[in-house]
């Protein structure tokens, strides 16, 4: 995720990072991020109130239980219209579930199919989002503007459709590569 913070950061974002280990953190704010707009959290409760409303919160952990773990976590602290991110390789069926269920509760998903590595992430990755729309129309300008461009300008960041249409993009993608 440190990659594509820098992307965020270095495209004039201004962007709050949390990791459960808080020396992560603080070496990523003195090692990479120096002056760049971006400030770190060793509270989840704290990190959340930074960001500005609506709230778009991306994970970028392991897909499966971690990604559970960390929506239980922060659901609580999310008001509705706020938008859960899920950047990791998440399997499309289980963004199907969780994209009905945050909007059962007025939250809004995307899940993000991530390609290109840590220099993808830094310099442009190719975005595959998937998920409700309204949060899609939502993070549309960030998205591809921090996405990989063609030669003719074309961002390589497109919605893919509802629920886990990303996810399940990623994973041909995945399939192919």
């Amino acid at each position: 995720g440190q990659s594509l913070v820098l992307n965020m950061a270095g495209k004039g974002y201004r962007v709050s990072c949390y990791n459960r280990t808080a020396e992560k953190i603080d070496q990523f704010l003195k090692d990479k991020a120096g002056q760049m707009p971006v400030a770190g959290f060793h509270s989840i409760k704290e990190f959340i109130l930074s960001i500005s409303r609506p709230r778009k919160v991306l994970l970028m952990v392991p897909a499966g239980g971690p990604v559970e773990q960390v929506i239980d976590e922060i659901e609580g602290l999310l008001d509705s219209g706020d938008i859960i991110i899920d950047g990791g390789n998440t399997h499309f069926a289980d963004s199907n579930r969780r994209s009905e269920a945050l909007e059962n509760k007025g939250l809004g998903y995307l899940g993000l199919g991530v390609s290109g590595g840590e220099e993808g992430a830094l310099k442009g990755p190719s975005l595959m989002p998937g998920g409700h729309i309204a949060a899609w129309n939502e993070l549309k300008p960030l998205l591809q503007s921090i996405s990989a461009q063609l030669e003719d300008g074309t961002q390589c960041c497109e919605y893919m459709g509802l629920a886990g249409a990303g996810h399940f993009v990623k994973m041909v993608h995945n399939g192919i590569e």
